[in-house]
Order: C-alpha cells, then structure tokens, then sequence
C-alpha cells in the first residue's frame, strides 16, 4: 500500500514537468508568415488610405474566405501588407470590419502610394532578415538596431542645428588566460603556471547616426569580410 501511494506522489510530480517540457513553443504572426508586414511595428504614425471604389474583404491574404464588402467613400487604417494585398480596418455594411483587400481599391494624394507601399514591404522584409542575423546595414533606424543588436555598450548622442547625431559601440569582450614559468627550487624541473586573466577586445562595432537612421558603420578586423550593407532608408508617407 505505501509502495502504491509512494508511485502516486512520484507521478504527480513527474507528469506535470514533462508536459511542460512537451508543449509547443507559440509562434508570432510574423514567425507564422514572413510575408506578413506588420506596420504596426514599422511605422510610427499610422497609415491611412482612401477607399475610391467598394471592394471584397478577406479573411486571408490570399483571398480565399470572403468576410464581406469594404464600402467606398471612406479612410481606413492599413493594419499589415504582403507585396499583392492589404489588410485594412474600415467600415463594410452595418459593422466594421478588418481583412485583406486588394491594392485597386485605394487611391492616395500621393500618385505613387502604390510603388512607395511595394518599398515599404521590400525594405521591411530585408530588415526582418538583418535583425534575425543579428547585423545592422546603413539606412537602419535606431529602433532596428536596437531590435537586431540589443543595448550598445557605450551610447554617445550630439545635437546640433542640422539635427542629431548619434554613436554607438558594441565592443565583445573575452576572457584571456596569462601563464608563467616557475621552476621548482628542490626538483629543479619547470612548471607553467597561471599568472592572471585579463579581459580584452574581440569584436567591435561602431554605428553612427544621423538624425536616427544609421549613416556609417565601422567594424573590427575579425567582423569584418563581407561589404557593408545598404538598405533604403525609412519611407515618409504623407496621404
């Protein structure tokens, strides 16, 4: 009987810690689709579109389950985008409604909203890609190399009349063991013995800003080999 209860408790301990070790890591929408841009995370301000003709809405990018009928005549909230669609938040039939919709549907001020929204889509992609990599390119926002690099390890920032300049420097360091020679006074034979440690640089790079968007980027020997990457600076929408 207490063998019985003892393998009870046991199991009750057991049970709980490997199913937790079992359960699926959640994913991100943007993890669950990479085509995916959320502007959100993008662009401060939010952009608004006009809507110059009723349109389908979609539940899916791809248009392949139909939530209603965007209606024309109105301003809605672009929510996210793909490089053929846009998910937008509006006004269709009695309710609102948020889904995808087709890029004809809108029209802006700007004559070319349309090509600026394809850049926008293509240099947040390529963003995406540098932050998961872990490298910063000229044309980077602060923000971005925040997200891609973390806290710098010495932060400088000037204003001046023309704006703001800024200098980061990410310096990693490591630990390096320093030995000496002793020799044993009775046996007469030689021993290497540590002497002290000592932490120097391995890596550094620094990232200058102008007016929060990277400007330049100087790296140490051992990062560097490959050529600096440019990307297109942030866009400035104006609807």
């Amino acid at each position: 009987m207490k063998a019985v209860l003892l393998s009870s408790l046991l199991l009750s301990f057991v049970l709980p810690v490997s199913a937790e070790i079992r359960r699926p890591e959640r994913k991100t929408l943007i993890d669950r689709d990479p085509d995916v841009i959320h502007l959100a995370e993008h662009v401060k301000n939010p952009i608004e579109l006009r809507v110059i003709k009723a349109a389908n809405v979609f539940s899916d990018k791809n248009g392949q389950i139909k939530l209603g009928v965007l209606e024309a005549d109105q301003t809605v909230v672009l929510d996210a985008m793909t490089a053929k669609a846009y998910k937008v938040r509006g006004k269709g039939g009695k309710n609102g409604v948020v889904g995808w919709v087709g890029p004809q549907a809108f029209a802006s001020k700007d004559p070319e909203f349309v090509e600026n929204l394809k850049k926008l889509h293509k240099r947040q992609l390529e963003v995406q890609q540098l932050i998961d990599e872990k490298q910063v390119a000229i044309g980077m926002t602060a923000e971005e190399v925040d997200k891609s690099r973390g806290t710098p390890t010495k932060r400088q920032t000037k204003k001046t009349g023309k704006g703001e300049t800024g200098r980061w420097e990410y310096v990693e360091y490591e630990q390096v063991s320093h030995f000496q020679y002793v020799r044993d006074p009775v046996s007469g034979q030689v021993f290497r013995t540590l002497s002290h440690t000592t932490q120097e640089e391995k890596n550094k790079t620094v990232v200058e800003f102008e007016n929060g968007v990277v400007a330049s980027l100087e790296e140490s020997e051992q990062r560097s080999g490959s050529p600096v990457k440019i990307i297109v600076p942030p866009l400035v929408f104006a609807w």
